[in-house]
């Protein structure tokens, strides 16, 4: 398959994890609850592994290990000041009973992340289909429980199921353009940075995201049982990269 072909089978089938909100429906809320944190660990683990193992060793090849960091810094603080400024938002414009302008900030923020992450992802594509394979698998461990949330919250906002799954999908498609214009722009310009950027974006999704809602577990069984997946979500990124 071409680079362009794999960016756009990735794009897609990126988007279309957006419907797997549609479990919620389905499964019961306690098996959906025990379930929820073992994937956010894991996908912490991935991001982390795949940040480490494959997106930082790839780019610093190529780049001086001072202007590479430049680039890692610049992924991870542009993904806190998303974050920050959606937060300011929705504390600037609180909705009591009405829980609709949160959902709007789901999406805007979901299809930012998106679009930054294809970005990302198809430079890695474009430098090396198999770094791009892993860093896209990656990526997919974090969106399926996001989501799950993200899904949750827009039916919670007065949403219907239909509603809900549709515009998740049209976020979701954001990663396909934001895939597109990396593909478009390596003719012109060196996209290795971006591939740092993304690097950037993996470290502070997994270690200021997901650790986060994992890490204080009152039962040592669940707390056992999240480490075991996000230590398992790392060794299996090494694994790939070692093989």
């Amino acid at each position: 398959m071409t680079t362009l072909g794999w960016i756009i089978v990735g794009g897609v089938l990126m988007s279309a994890i957006a419907l797997v909100g549609g479990l919620t429906t389905v499964l019961r809320a306690q098996t959906l609850e025990r379930l929820l944190l073992p994937l956010v660990a894991l996908a912490a683990g991935s991001l982390l592994g795949g940040a480490f193992f494959h997106l930082l060793p790839e780019g610093m090849t190529v780049m001086h290990p001072r202007d590479a960091s430049v680039w890692v810094v610049s992924g991870f603080i542009a993904f806190f000041g998303l974050e920050q400024f959606l937060h300011w938002r929705h504390c600037q414009h609180p909705a009591a009973d009405d829980r609709e302008p949160m959902t709007y900030l789901i999406l805007l923020g979901d299809g930012l992340h998106n679009f930054l992450g294809g970005l990302a992802i198809a430079s890695a594509f474009i430098v090396d289909p198999a770094v791009g394979i892993t860093a896209w698998c990656a990526a997919a461990a974090h969106e399926v429980p996001q989501e799950l949330g993200d899904f949750g919250v827009l039916v919670h906002g007065g949403w219907s199921t239909r509603r809900a799954l549709l515009w998740n999908f049209a976020s979701g498609l954001t990663f396909l353009i934001g895939a597109l214009l990396a593909y478009a722009m390596s003719r012109q310009f060196d996209i290795t940075p971006l591939i740092l950027f993304g690097a950037g974006n993996f470290i502070y999704i997994g270690a200021s995201d997901l650790i986060p809602q994992i890490k204080a577990q009152p039962r040592l069984t669940a707390a056992l049982v999240h480490f075991g997946c996000l230590v398992g979500g790392v060794l299996l990124l090494a694994f790939l990269a070692y093989r």
